[in-house]
């Protein structure tokens, strides 16, 4: 069976348009429907190939460079199989081990990892209007390098979380609906309530509720972004998901209430995040390394958070959804509570419920990142994995 639907998706993917091959993945608005549902066709395959023990090794030497400048657990270890899935050797960037301590320039980074360097995977998600620039400026950096001649290859640029979009998780989160529902033309009509919810924490990125918004109106799915007053996100990015849904002929709609979102939903996303003001106030205290404006501020945001505590994926509003068996999703780590903090985003039966599902989500991200690394190197991807499928080379398994 899945080794057939290897071959179904193929089919599927040689009907598809894309000009991936040499290009970088930051954001998904910015790749056209056929690319990303080719992501997520070639994403399929792959985890199909894996699991049936097939090898999909297209390297036989190379590196992917990790650039992690935020602490990661799914993301970081999904870069690094991802890379190994490919057979490509990882290695990560510690900036503080590194010349960039000592004042060495972007522009010479980059180029300087990259002499045997297949593609970078890039985590900067701390500083409001700095992190996807960052990105782009290491990709002019390596463009410059290839074709003057420094480098022999261009590695690409793959978006493993910015300030802006985070395209892997809102990939693999796509993944799991098309699993879940039966195919992206199966999502249409359907509802899912992106929400804020209450933590003990406070400076969370925007990145993953701008990525579900911005993904997922593409598809035709009637989203509904949820969050008390002053909680906004990036205004860019809500004209955005405006536009997708208009586009689409699905629907996105700006809430103040929980309960309002959850109603008839489909799925439920409940998720902290920090308002974008307090963001571009962090950025400002960060930049400065402003210690005692950042506790300050800390307290603040924390203080304003307490308002909210009523805002948790608990069982009574889960009873709001459709039939009350809305699918619920998270990019994990949730905070649980009574398990990860005295009171957070989920109650901790809700979790468990679905804890499981959301694991599986998570797991759709190594190959995601696979996938854009893949469409990166090959002009026909069909092709290529179709030849890797015939060659049924064998992984090592016991």
């Amino acid at each position: 069976m899945t080794l057939q639907r290897v071959t179904k998706n193929l089919a599927a993917l040689k009907k598809l348009k894309t000009r991936m091959q040499g290009r970088d993945f930051l954001l998904t608005w910015e790749r056209t429907l056929d690319e990303i549902k080719a992501v997520g066709l070639v994403a399929e395959c792959l985890k199909d190939l894996h699991q049936a023990g097939v090898s999909a090794r297209i390297f036989d030497s190379g590196l992917a460079i990790s650039i992690f400048r935020d602490k990661s657990t799914r993301t970081r270890f999904s870069f690094a199989s991802a890379a190994d899935l490919l057979g490509l050797a990882v290695a990560d960037l510690d900036e503080e081990k590194s010349q960039i301590a000592h004042g060495e320039t972007v522009r010479e980074t980059a180029n300087m990892i990259s002499f045997l360097t297949e593609t970078i995977g890039i985590r900067d998600d701390m500083f409001l209007g700095e992190g996807n620039k960052y990105m782009r400026e290491v990709g002019d950096a390596v463009s410059e390098g290839f074709a003057q001649g420094v480098l022999h290859q261009r590695p690409n640029i793959v978006n493993l979380q910015c300030d802006i979009d985070h395209p892997t998780q809102s990939m693999a989160d796509l993944l799991k609906l098309k699993d879940h529902f039966g195919g992206f033309d199966k999502l249409k009509g359907k509802k899912i309530a992106m929400t804020w919810a209450y933590s003990p924490s406070y400076g969370k990125p925007l990145s993953v509720p701008q990525g579900i918004i911005g993904l997922m109106t593409r598809f035709g799915i009637e989203v509904s972004l949820a969050h008390p007053e002053g909680y906004d996100l990036i205004p860019e990015v809500i004209e955005v998901a405006k536009k997708n849904a208009s586009d689409s002929r699905g629907g996105f709609e700006v809430v103040n209430s929980m309960e309002e979102a959850f109603r008839d939903a489909d799925v439920v996303y409940p998720k902290s995040w920090a308002p974008y003001k307090v963001m571009e106030r962090r950025t400002e205290l960060l930049k400065r390394n402003d210690r005692p404006g950042l506790v300050e501020l800390e307290k603040e945001c924390l203080g304003n958070n307490a308002k909210f505590t009523s805002w948790e994926c608990d069982s009574r509003k889960m009873a709001l959804t459709k039939g009350g068996k809305a699918l619920y999703l998270h990019c994990l780590p949730a905070d649980i509570t009574d398990v990860s903090c005295k009171q957070g985003e989920v109650s901790q039966d809700v979790f468990e419920q679905y804890r499981l599902a959301t694991y599986r989500e998570a797991g759709f991200k190594p190959f995601v990142i696979a996938a854009m690394i893949f469409m990166a190197k090959f002009d026909d991807p069909a092709q290529a994995l179709a030849a890797i499928a015939r060659k049924g080379g064998k992984r090592l398994r016991y």
